[in-house]
């Protein structure tokens, strides 16, 4: 779990992600006019939904949220809701972007390929609104389509759906 920030000719917003690191697919995502604890705790709930929409709910114990030191992480309503998911939460330690590396690299590619570029925009970014539409292009193009090395080149959905359909194989007569 991280967050950005983009300028915009209305002022900054702010951009949350959550990604599951295991098929580094984005999970849920959130734009934001400020750096409230909303920022963050919305895309906490729409990836809870998500997963439990798919059919593979959070299970508790089974997972960790790692995020950094930041103020939204370590609010008192946020944890809580962690907690309260079953989701065992770690911080990384202040000033550290290594042990949040993975998602400061995701963050990088969403700058240099959605932000930086007009591939899902059309000219500058001029709202929350333009911020949004760009980075709903992005993170279905990322989760779907763009080939991941780290993943045999497949994209983050197939390399999830290929995990699941081995663990979910029907026996074959012998």
């Amino acid at each position: 779990m991280d967050f950005t920030y983009v300028r915009t000719w209305a002022g900054f917003v702010y951009v949350a992600f959550i990604l599951d690191v295991f098929a580094q697919r984005i999970v849920a995502w959130n734009v934001a006019s400020t750096k409230a604890v909303e920022l963050v705790d919305v895309p906490l709930r729409m990836a809870l939904w998500q997963r439990d929409r798919e059919g593979r709910p959070v299970v508790p114990g089974e997972l960790i949220g790692h995020a950094d030191a930041g103020s939204q992480y370590t609010s008192i309503a946020f944890t809580d809701h962690l907690v309260d998911a079953g989701i065992r939460p770690s911080i990384g330690t202040v000033a550290d972007a290594y042990d949040n590396a993975l998602m400061e690299c995701v963050i990088g590619l969403y700058k240099t390929e959605c932000v930086r570029t007009t591939v899902f925009h059309a000219g500058p970014l001029r709202t929350i609104g333009d911020v949004e539409f760009a980075t709903a292009g992005w993170v279905d193009w990322y989760n779907n389509r763009r080939l991941h090395g780290t993943l045999g080149m497949m994209t983050p959905v197939e390399f999830e759906r290929a995990h699941y359909a081995t663990l979910n194989r029907e026996p074959h007569p012998v």
